[in-house]
Protein backbone atom coordinates (compact mmCIF):
# COMPACT_ATOMS: atom_id res chain seq x y z
CA UNK A 1 0.00 0.00 0.00
CA UNK A 2 2.84 2.34 0.85
CA UNK A 3 4.26 2.21 -2.69
CA UNK A 4 0.84 2.86 -4.20
CA UNK A 5 0.20 5.95 -2.06
CA UNK A 6 3.74 7.23 -2.66
CA UNK A 7 3.25 6.88 -6.41
CA UNK A 8 -0.11 8.68 -6.38
CA UNK A 9 1.08 11.58 -4.20
CA UNK A 10 4.37 12.04 -6.06
CA UNK A 11 2.45 12.16 -9.34
CA UNK A 12 0.21 14.89 -7.96
CA UNK A 13 2.82 17.17 -6.39
CA UNK A 14 5.79 16.47 -8.62
CA UNK A 15 8.68 14.11 -8.13
CA UNK A 16 11.09 16.62 -6.61
CA UNK A 17 8.85 17.69 -3.70
CA UNK A 18 9.20 16.00 -0.31
CA UNK A 19 6.46 14.16 1.56
CA UNK A 20 6.24 11.25 3.99
CA UNK A 21 3.99 8.21 4.00
CA UNK A 22 3.68 6.15 7.17
CA UNK A 23 1.44 3.22 8.00
CA UNK A 24 0.05 2.38 11.42
CA UNK A 25 -0.88 -1.30 11.16
CA UNK A 26 -2.74 -1.31 14.51
CA UNK A 27 -5.15 1.39 13.39
CA UNK A 28 -4.98 0.37 9.71
CA UNK A 29 -4.28 3.98 8.79
CA UNK A 30 -2.00 5.43 6.15
CA UNK A 31 -0.72 8.90 7.05
CA UNK A 32 0.46 11.21 4.27
CA UNK A 33 2.45 14.21 5.52
CA UNK A 34 2.60 16.93 2.86
CA UNK A 35 4.07 20.44 2.90
CA UNK A 36 1.66 23.34 3.31
CA UNK A 37 2.04 24.60 -0.26
CA UNK A 38 1.28 21.16 -1.74
CA UNK A 39 -1.64 20.06 0.42
CA UNK A 40 -4.18 21.66 -1.90
CA UNK A 41 -2.92 19.55 -4.80
CA UNK A 42 -3.36 16.36 -2.79
CA UNK A 43 -6.79 17.20 -1.34
CA UNK A 44 -8.24 18.82 -4.45
CA UNK A 45 -11.29 20.99 -4.84
CA UNK A 46 -13.96 19.89 -2.35
CA UNK A 47 -11.78 16.88 -1.46
CA UNK A 48 -12.32 15.09 -4.77
CA UNK A 49 -8.70 14.00 -5.22
CA UNK A 50 -8.41 12.84 -1.61
CA UNK A 51 -11.59 10.82 -2.06
CA UNK A 52 -10.20 9.28 -5.26
CA UNK A 53 -6.98 8.29 -3.44
CA UNK A 54 -9.06 6.65 -0.71
CA UNK A 55 -11.12 4.73 -3.28
CA UNK A 56 -7.98 3.46 -5.04
CA UNK A 57 -6.42 2.37 -1.73
CA UNK A 58 -9.65 0.68 -0.68
CA UNK A 59 -9.79 -1.26 -3.96
CA UNK A 60 -6.15 -2.32 -3.70
CA UNK A 61 -6.50 -3.29 -0.04
CA UNK A 62 -9.53 -5.44 -0.79
CA UNK A 63 -7.34 -7.65 -2.97
CA UNK A 64 -5.18 -8.50 0.06
CA UNK A 65 -8.17 -8.76 2.44
CA UNK A 66 -7.32 -5.63 4.42
CA UNK A 67 -8.87 -2.23 4.92
CA UNK A 68 -7.02 1.07 5.30
CA UNK A 69 -7.97 4.66 6.04
CA UNK A 70 -5.97 7.45 4.41
CA UNK A 71 -5.24 10.63 6.41
CA UNK A 72 -3.67 13.63 4.71
CA UNK A 73 -1.80 15.82 7.19
CA UNK A 74 -0.01 19.13 6.73
CA UNK A 75 3.61 19.23 7.88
Amino acid sequence: MRELVEYLVSSLIGGDKEFDVSINEEERTIYVHVDKEDIGKVIGRAGKIAKAIRVIVKAAATKVNKRYNVEIIER
